[in-house]
């Protein structure tokens, strides 16, 4: 006897593609309706994602029934308000248990996503992607920049009120098998972030108005990341253009003698236009690129200090910020100044300044994506690499121009 067919509840009216037309239907639907740059995230994204983690994750079940989540984050101070007006009740008016909140502590401390070290200063801007682009006529790149995301520890406390045990076991249960590896993962807005659990605390009331409750509150560390779309930055790149040209070929030209011959050096300007500090160039030639002079480029020298009397030492850090150092008898250090500017003590014959070595770069050369060095004097280039410069601007917002003197070889 043959086995009856499997009956269908849907007709199936759009045919699924598969292979190379589900991945093409894939990149349509980034390109289409997506972004190049991430999504932001800032303070409410990471709470939302919390509330989200405790309704999805770590839902608990009594009797058939889904224990309710309160829909906001509840802060310490909202706390007193939200005891003495309690949403959960029956028809008598008295608190339905169980329930389960999440409460915010309201201090951000920086946090410990990266190790706890700001390991990239001064919030620079970093490439991210490349993006073509076509308006017809011109093809060309937009460079897609952002700076390293903010880490920050958020601390949230998950209460479950409830009058059974039971529940409380089954609840404590859910968490530590969701924790069992010492920490917990959760996707906010397209990035992963770690949460970490501490000891509960038990916070039982013995009564409310002669009824015993039970409260257990879960301490959780969110280590997320603060991303701020607006310090995305989009700049252009190498931008080329379409030229057609048409030749008569019934005639036949004498070949031109080159007067004068080509020389074997000459001057190459480097430009970085406002907004953009860098530059990609592949050589078809071998030459000795020497750099005669750089404008709007910063670079800062270390100075180490020792005051002799009760002082103040005044200057300017590479950033452009104006510093002031207070000194006592026998102090000593070192600073970094911004060239061009001239410490000085308040006092001129309280302390001495002795200029030591660079501390901030002007440039950074790197060819075929190696790291050469930072202001090197000479560039030595072989036919076909690539020849990428770094420039670290005093002004940010107009251009900087590295002189260079090209020798072929």
């Amino acid at each position: 006897m043959a086995l009856p067919k499997k009956e269908k509840n849907y007709l199936p009216l759009i045919p699924t593609k598969v292979g190379v037309e589900r991945r093409q239907e894939m990149l349509d639907d980034i390109t289409d309706y997506g972004t190049f740059l991430p999504k932001g995230v800032l303070h409410a994204d990471l709470d939302k994602g919390i509330l989200d983690f405790v309704k999805d994750d770590i839902k608990l079940t009594v009797d058939g029934k889904v224990v309710p989540t309160v829909n906001k984050i509840i802060t310490t101070q909202s706390w007193s308000q939200f005891t003495e007006t309690w949403d959960f009740q029956d028809l008598d008016k008295n608190v339905s248990l169980p329930f389960i909140i999440t409460v915010r502590q309201p201090e951000v401390k920086y946090g410990k996503f990266q190790g706890g070290i700001a390991n990239i200063p001064n919030r620079r801007e970093f490439f991210y992607y490349t993006v073509p682009t076509w308006d017809g006529q011109r093809k060309g790149a937009n460079v897609y920049k952002i700076p390293q995301p903010v880490p920050v520890d958020i601390t949230y406390n998950i209460k479950i009120f409830c009058n059974r045990m039971r529940e409380l076991n089954e609840f404590n249960k859910i968490m530590m098998q969701k924790f069992t590896s010492k920490q917990a993962y959760t996707q906010i807005k397209g990035h992963y972030m770690p949460i970490t659990l501490e000891d509960p605390v038990d916070e039982s009331a013995k009564e409310i108005e002669k009824r015993k409750y039970y409260v257990q509150s879960y301490k959780i560390t969110l280590n997320g990341l603060l991303i701020d779309e607006d310090e995305f930055q989009i700049s252009p790149a190498i931008t080329r253009q379409v030229s057609l040209f048409e030749f008569e070929s019934g005639r036949k030209s004498k070949r031109v003698k080159i007067d004068p011959p080509n020389p074997n050096t000459f001057n190459l300007d480097l430009t970085f236009v406002s907004g953009n500090t860098e530059l990609s160039e592949v050589f078809r030639y071998d030459a000795n690129i020497i750099v005669t002079g750089t404008e709007n480029v910063i670079s800062c020298f270390s100075l180490d200090y020792s005051s002799t009397t009760i002082n103040t030492l005044n200057y300017t850090n590479c950033s452009g910020n104006s510093v002031t150092v207070s000194t006592t008898v026998g102090d000593s250090g070192s600073i970094c100044s911004k060239s061009g500017t001239v410490p000085y003590f308040n006092n001129i014959t309280g302390g001495t300044l002795t200029s030591t070595t660079s501390c901030a770069n002007g440039y950074s050369v790197f060819i075929n994506n190696n790291y050469v060095g930072d202001n090197v004097g000479v560039i030595q280039i072989s036919s076909g690499d690539t020849l990428k410069i770094v420039v670290y601007k005093d002004n940010p917002s107009l251009q900087s121009i590295i002189k260079t003197e090209v020798v072929l070889v």
